[in-house]
C-alpha cells in the first residue's frame, strides 16, 4: 500500500459524514470560516447510516410522545426531569434550523421537516393511570402547556383513526396528543448541511476510512486509507471530531486519550414493518409511542409512525429488536470484538451479568416470526392486513457501556460527548435521541473544546442564530412562545386540525 503525507495542517477533521458532523461543521465554519474542515466518510455516500431515513425513527424528540422520558418513582410520582432537558435540546435545534432557512441556507424545510401529531398510547388501567399522571407533572412546565388528554374513545379516534378501527370496546384506553410533534428526515438534513459546507470550502473525501489517530506534538495524525485506490494518506489536523457513529467507539480507543478509557459497546440491530400502500397510509397521520415490554431498551419502545421519506408517505412500525455483533449496518462481524481491551473487558462482563432480561428479550425478538411481528402491530392497528406490510433492516445502535466505581460497569442508554482534557478531540458515542439533540450536543463540544473562542468571540455570534442560547426557555414561557412561532413560522411546521 503506497503512503503519502500532507503538506499542510488542517484546522478540523470531522469523521463521518452524518448529521453529527454535518451540525458541527455548520457552526464552526459560520463561527470561523477562515479555518479549513475536512470529512471523511468511508461509505459512498454522504448520511447513508444511523442518519439516513430509513435507519432511524425520524422522530423530532422532544418528549412529547416519547414515554420511557418519564419513568415513574419508586412512590408513584412521576420523574419529569429528563423530558424537560430533551424539550428544550430540540427547540435548540429548530432554532438553528429555522436561522439556516431564514438565511438562506435551507430553500424548503420541508424537504427534511413536517409537522405530524406526536402521541402517547396505552392500554389496561395500570398503565392508564400512569399516563394520566405523566401528563398531570408535565402540565406543570410551559414547554409541555400545548398536550391535550383523553380517555374518550370517541376523542382518541378523531385523532387515531387507523388504530381505533376494530378495537374491542371494552378495552381502557388513553393518549396524550401534541400538535408541536414533528417528523425529521435527518438524511436530507445533513445532505443539505454538507452542501452547503462543500460550498463553503469544506473538503468532502468519501470511500476515504480512517484506520488510526495518534497525538503528533500538539496536533492529531491520522492515518486515512483511500478504498478506491487503496493508498494510504497520513494527515495532521489540529482539532478531530469523531461522529462516526457504531464506528466511533474503536477510533476513540486508538487515540489513547485517557478520557476514553473503560469505555465499551452493546449493539443492537432493528427492523420495521412498513406499509406504503396510499389507503392505509391516509388514514393515519400521528407519531404514536406505546409503552415499551419489560426488559426492551428504550430504541425498542413500540411506535407506529407516520413518515414522509425522500417525497413518499409511509407507516413504520417498531422497531424490533435484535442482537448483532457488528457497530454498523455496513460493518464486520468483528466489529464487537475489536473493541475489547483490558481497560473495558470486566465492565462489559458486568453489564452482561446484569442484564440477563436484555439479552433474553433480544433473543426473543431474534426469533420473532412475520407472523409474531403482525401480532405485535395489531395491538396498535386492530386491522392490519400482512399484504400491506413488509420487514426491512433499520439501523444498527451501539449503547454505551462504562466503568462504574461501585458497580464494576453500567449500561448507558442515551448519548454521551467523551472530549479530551486539552480539548483537541471529541467523540460521540450512543444512540437517541441523538439525532434531534445533535446542536445541544455540538454546542457543549464548542463550550468545552473551544472555551475561549465561546466566550470571547463566539457567543453573540450564536446567540444570533440561536436567540435561547444560554438560557433555560422551562422558566421563561414569554421566550418559549416567541421562538415556537418563529420557527413554526420559518420552517413552516403547519400544524394539524384536532
Amino acid at each position: 500500500m503506497n503512503k503519502t503525507d500532507s503538506a499542510s495542517t488542517t484546522d478540523v477533521i470531522l469523521i463521518g459524514a452524518g448529521i453529527m458532523s454535518a451540525t458541527l461543521g455548520t457552526l464552526i465554519k459560520e463561527l470561523q470560516p477562515d479555518w479549513t474542515i475536512r470529512i471523511y466518510e468511508r461509505l459512498d455516500g454522504v448520511a447513508k447510516e444511523s442518519s439516513d431515513a430509513w435507519n432511524n425513527a425520524g422522530t423530532g424528540h422532544s418528549a412529547l410522545c416519547e414515554l420511557n422520558y418519564t419513568p415513574e418513582k419508586t412512590d408513584g410520582s412521576i420523574d419529569v426531569s429528563k423530558a424537560i432537558k430533551i424539550i428544550e435540546q430540540f427547540e435548540l435545534s429548530k432554532q438553528f434550523w429555522a436561522s439556516l432557512t431564514d438565511k438562506g441556507m435551507i430553500t424548503d424545510p420541508s424537504e427534511f421537516i413536517r409537522s405530524v401529531p406526536h402521541m402517547s398510547f396505552v392500554i389496561g388501567s395500570k398503565d392508564v393511570e400512569f399516563l394520566r399522571k405523566r401528563y398531570t407533572a408535565l402540565q406543570q412546565h410551559s414547554l409541555f402547556k400545548d398536550m391535550a388528554y383523553s380517555e374518550d374513545k370517541e376523542q382518541i379516534a378523531r385523532w387515531i383513526p387507523l388504530m381505533m378501527q376494530g378495537r374491542n370496546s371494552d378495552q381502557t384506553l388513553a393518549a396524550t396528543y401534541s400538535e408541536l410533534g414533528t417528523d425529521v428526515n435527518y438524511g436530507a438534513l445533513t445532505r443539505i448541511m454538507i452542501d452547503n459546507l462543500t460550498r463553503q470550502g469544506a473538503e468532502l473525501n468519501l470511500q476515504h476510512e480512517v484506520i488510526d489517530l495518534k497525538r503528533h506534538n500538539q496536533d492529531w495524525q491520522l492515518s486515512i486509507k483511500d478504498i478506491r485506490t487503496n493508498t494510504l494518506h497520513n494527515i495532521k489536523a489540529r482539532f478531530v471530531f469523531i461522529g462516526a457513529g457504531g464506528g466511533t467507539l474503536k477510533l476513540l480507543q486508538q487515540s489513547r486519550i485517557e478520557e476514553s478509557k473503560g469505555y465499551g459497546g452493546f449493539p443492537v440491530s432493528g427492523e420495521w414493518l412498513i406499509c406504503k400502500n396510499p389507503d392505509v397510509v391516509q388514514q393515519h397521520n400521528a407519531k404514536v409511542y406505546g409503552k415499551a415490554t419489560v426488559g426492551a431498551p428504550p430504541m425498542s419502545v413500540p411506535h407506529l409512525d407516520k413518515r414522509v421519506i425522500d417525497g413518499q408517505d409511509a407507516l413504520l412500525f417498531g422497531p424490533f429488536a435484535g442482537f448483532t455483533t457488528k457497530f454498523l449496518k455496513n460493518g464486520h462481524f468483528s466489529d464487537l470484538f475489536k473493541t475489547l481491551n483490558i481497560n473495558n473487558i470486566l465492565p462489559m462482563i458486568t453489564v452482561g451479568m446484569q442484564n440477563i432480561g436484555l439479552e433474553y428479550y433480544l433473543m426473543q425478538q431474534v426469533t420473532l416470526s412475520f407472523a409474531d411481528r403482525m401480532k405485535e402491530l395489531r395491538s396498535f392497528y386492530p386491522h392490519a392486513k400482512e399484504e400491506d406490510w413488509q420487514l426491512d433492516i433499520a439501523g444498527n445502535r451501539v449503547q454505551v457501556i462504562k466503568k462504574d466505581p461501585k458497580k464494576g460497569g453500567v449500561l448507558q442508554f442515551g448519548t454521551e460527548l467523551v472530549k479530551s482534557a486539552d480539548g483537541t478531540l471529541a467523540a460521540l458515542l450512543g444512540a437517541s435521541p441523538g439525532a434531534s439533540t445533535s446542536v445541544a450536543i455540538m454546542l457543549e463540544l464548542l463550550e468545552h473544546c473551544f472555551a475561549d473562542k465561546v466566550s470571547n468571540e463566539w457567543a453573540p455570534k450564536l446567540l444570533e442564530w440561536i436567540p435561547s442560547y444560554g438560557q433555560k426557555l422551562e422558566t421563561n414561557p414569554e421566550l418559549v412562545q416567541r421562538i415556537r412561532d418563529w420557527t413554526i413560522n420559518s420552517l413552516r411546521l403547519h400544524t394539524a386540525v384536532k
